[in-house]
Parts: structure tokens; sequence; C-alpha cells
């Protein structure tokens, strides 16, 4: 059975073909008895040999950027008139026209059915839709954990209550007051000792 992923790739290669003018563009779904070495047959048609090189490359282009997938081989490059692009999973078709109706691919798979693109396109985006759904409660388990770890945090803000030990530097300026007011204090009162000897040196007269 054909996965996700490959239908998503099947829908990136046509939607390259569209984007370069290619003409009558098929996906046919192989039967899984009938083609056990890929499940999807990407076919198309170009005007002339540039064309076709032209859509071979944006082909390869766009699955390279959006999957990351480079084709297991590639044939037919060269001439432009079939360019054939393996991917495992599905196989792609660049004819010129001519080519094309002379091989006559659709025919020799009888089996094989035609796939709506617009099908294809509404299958995925039910799919990627039902997916999203279930994926938002798996976040939110694992988003609930880190907040018991926030609710501690706060308790280290305690430290901050240390700012009164700066209050010790006023202490120092009265201290340093003191001994200014000694020194004015022996200053006053040396004048009086002086006083007293006149006193008694006039006595002495």
């Amino acid at each position: 059975m054909p996965t996700n992923e490959t239908r998503q790739m099947v829908l990136a290669a046509a939607a390259a073909c569209e984007d370069k003018k290619g003409q009558d563009t098929r996906v046919l779904e192989l039967d899984a008895a009938d083609a056990g070495f890929t499940d999807f047959f990407l076919i198309t048609s170009a005007a002339n040999e540039r064309q076709a090189v032209a859509i071979a490359d944006e082909i390869e282009l766009q699955l390279k950027r959006k999957f990351g997938v480079y084709p297991n081989s590639v044939e037919g490059r060269r001439l432009g008139e079939w360019i054939l692009l393996d991917y495992v999973d599905f196989v792609v078709h660049v004819f010129l026209a001519e080519r094309r109706a002379f091989y006559d691919i659709e025919r020799l798979r009888k089996s094989a059915r035609t796939v709506d693109l617009d099908e294809l396109k509404r299958a995925l985006t039910e799919k990627t839709l039902a997916a999203r759904k279930k994926a938002p409660a798996k976040k939110k388990s694992a988003t609930k954990q880190p907040a018991p770890a926030k609710k501690t945090s706060p308790a280290k803000k305690t430290p901050a209550k240390k700012a009164p030990a700066r209050k010790s530097p006023a202490k120092k300026t009265a201290a340093k007051k003191t001994p200014t007011q000694k020194a004015t204090s022996s200053v006053t009162k040396k004048p009086a000792a002086k006083k007293t000897a006149t006193k008694k040196s006039l006595r002495r007269k």
C-alpha cells in the first residue's frame, strides 16, 4: 500500500508539471499484483525536447526541496524524447507527444486506476487535519510540567532584605565627630588656665 508521503510526492511532481506547462498530466495507481516494483506512474507530455528537460529538472528540484529525495535513476535526459525518473515508489514519464502516443503506456497498464488529483488532495488534507487535531493534546501535557519550577523561583528574592546594613556609615560619621568635639573643648579650656596664671603673677607683684 502506498504511504501518505508517497502520495504527497506524487502531487508535488504533478504540480511541477503544471508549472512548466506539461500537457495531459495523468497519475496511474498500479495494481499491487500487476506491478510490484512501484505504486504510481506519473505521465505528462511536452511540446519539445527543451520543455521535457525543463519539466524533469523542475520535478527533481521540488522533490529535493520539499522531501529531500533524489531519483534512484534518470534515463533519456540527453535526447529529451522520453525522460524517466525512477523514485522507487513512483515513476515519472515525461514524453514528447509523438512518443507518448507511440508507446501508449496507459493502454499497456489496463489494470491501473486513473487517480483524480483533486480527490487525492482532499484525502491528504483530511488525513493531515485529523493528525493535527491529535497533536495538541500531547503538547499540552508537555507544557504543564515546567509550571511548578517557575513557582519556586520567587523565593530567591529574600536576599533583598539585607539593604538596612547600609546604615552603618552613619554611625561612623557620628563616631568621627566626637574627636573634634574633644579638641574644641580642650582648646577652650586652655585660655582659662592662662587667666589664673596672670592673676597669680599680679598677686606676687
